[in-house]
């Protein structure tokens, strides 16, 4: 049930009530049955971690691109078998989720049988954390990495023009009890969609997360998504990093760079287009028969790293979790307002 908050300034949802109405959203604008339930699976996890630039505000992304003609919304995955340690997946310009969703079965039945497998996930529009894949592979007992790029939005570190994208990476170790271990991050200082909300919310953005169209710092988001550039974190570090997946998750695969993603999108302001990497390790295979032991030792780490008070990443997306799945969640009135007109 919805329940106003706040004097109607944000809207009450389960988690429940978030995956239906993502898929009722995309059905409304042409998307397949099987389409629209993988990416409202995401939507509906991404708000429920609290990342809210991974939730609900997605619809409006994805419907966009929908309506410009950009992506399929029904385009049907073929896996192409590459090798005993090679999927590959042709999205068919379609979203990735469902790909994924397809490639992934091959890819741990991989990783199983050879120790090491890779998914390629060609023709794809992605627009969600990498969190889910990783985590999704920790919870069937591997380790796992994912990269992608995105539109060439980020200037180089010593530049300020955009020439990479976004492009996060994501890594997941499988632990006993509720929650892996599990880090995804953009190469960027800041995520795009971080970006758009505080352009939508009318606030101002930390210096160092982007630049003008005159190259100078700005705490102004619009002046960054409009002629501006995102900056990589960590200055020639994050842009080697970036640079990084750029080729692994681009030519390596045989796909679209963020340059080439940006110009496909030919001014439409869609979702980009390009390929994504998924690599899956089977800890099984490399160790030397002791798996408790391996086990153990990563533990341990974790200990000395979480006994001294610091907090290991997606910490506070697990206890968001925990929470929402008990209490629902708030959204903003405004952006409930915006999806529901999607319907319409």
């Amino acid at each position: 049930m919805l329940v106003n908050s706040s004097m109607t300034e944000s809207v009450r949802l389960s988690i429940a009530e978030v995956h239906e109405l993502a898929v009722r959203v995309l059905s409304h604008n042409g998307m397949s049955e099987a389409h629209a339930n993988a990416i409202a699976k995401v939507i509906a996890a991404g708000q429920r971690d609290e990342c809210h630039s991974h939730g609900v505000y997605r619809l409006l992304v994805t419907t966009h691109t929908l309506r410009k003609g950009k992506v399929s919304g029904t385009a049907e995955p073929v896996v192409h078998d590459r090798s005993p340690a090679i999927v590959a997946v042709d999205a068919r310009f379609a979203f990735s989720q469902l790909a994924f969703e397809v490639g992934s079965k091959v890819l741990v039945e991989k990783a199983r049988n050879v120790g090491i497998a890779a998914l390629a996930i060609n023709n794809c529009f992605h627009f969600s954390a990498l969190w889910p894949e990783v985590e999704w592979l920790a919870e069937q007992g591997l380790a796992a990495m994912a990269l992608t790029p995105s539109h060439a939005w980020v200037a180089p570190a010593g530049g300020s023009r955009p020439a990479l994208g976004t492009n996060p990476v994501a890594f997941g170790w499988p632990r006993q009890g509720d929650f892996p271990y599990v880090f995804d991050f953009a190469t960027s200082a800041a995520a795009r969609g971080e970006i758009e909300l505080h352009r939508r919310a009318g606030t101002e953005i930390p210096l160092g997360w982007g630049v003008d169209a005159s190259g100078l710092p700005t705490a102004d988001p619009s002046a960054v998504v409009n002629g501006g550039a995102m900056l990589t974190f960590g200055g020639h570090k994050g842009s080697a990093l970036s640079t990084m997946v750029e080729l692994l998750a681009g030519p390596l695969i045989g796909d679209l760079t963020s340059l080439d993603s940006l110009a496909l999108d030919d001014g439409a302001g869609g979702t980009p287009c390009h390929g994504e990497l998924i690599v899956a390790f089977d800890p099984k295979h490399f160790g030397l028969g002791d798996g408790p032991g391996d086990a153990a030792r990563a533990e341990r780490l974790f200990s000395a790293i979480t006994d001294q008070g610091a907090r290991l990443p997606s910490q506070r997306r697990f206890e968001a979790r925990t929470r929402s799945q008990s209490e629902g969640f708030f959204i903003p009135q405004a952006l409930y307002s915006d999806v529901l007109a999607l319907l319409r």
